[in-house]
C-alpha cells in the first residue's frame, strides 16, 4: 500500500531562481497542487515558516507528509515561531520545543 508521502510531491523554488527572501515548496498531489510551505534551505537544514494546505485539501494527512518528506532531504528541520494552536502537531511528530517558540527536528543519522 502506498503511503500519501509516496502520493505527494514537493517541487521547490529556490530564493535565487525567483528573487525572493523565502525558498518554496509547493506541495503536489498527481498534477494538483494541494499546498506550499515558505522556507529557508541552509546546507542540511530547512526553516520552516508556514505550511499552508488548501482549505479543500486539509485533514487528509498531507501537512504531515510534508515533513516526512523533508526529514528524508533534511537532517535539521526547524518550525520557527509556532502558535500555540499548532504546537500539538509538532510535539506529535517529534519536534522538540527549544522554549524560544521554535520546534527542531534533528535526525540522528
Amino acid at each position: 500500500m502506498i503511503g500519501i508521502s509516496e502520493k505527494l510531491a514537493l517541487k521547490f523554488t529556490t530564493r535565487e531562481q525567483q528573487q525572493s527572501k523565502y525558498d518554496w515548496a509547493h506541495i503536489y498531489l498527481g498534477i494538483t497542487m494541494v499546498g506550499k510551505c515558505r522556507g529557508l534551505i541552509d546546507g542540511n537544514k530547512f526553516t520552516i515558516f508556514n505550511i499552508n494546505i488548501f482549505p479543500e485539501f486539509q485533514r487528509n494527512g498531507y501537512g504531515t507528509a510534508v515533513i516526512t518528506i523533508l526529514r528524508g532531504k533534511y537532517s535539521i528541520i526547524v518550525a520557527n515561531r509556532v502558535r500555540s494552536t499548532a504546537r500539538n502537531f509538532w510535539k506529535k511528530l517529534g519536534f522538540i520545543d527549544d522554549g524560544k517558540g521554535n520546534f527542531i527536528y534533528e535526525s540522528n543519522s
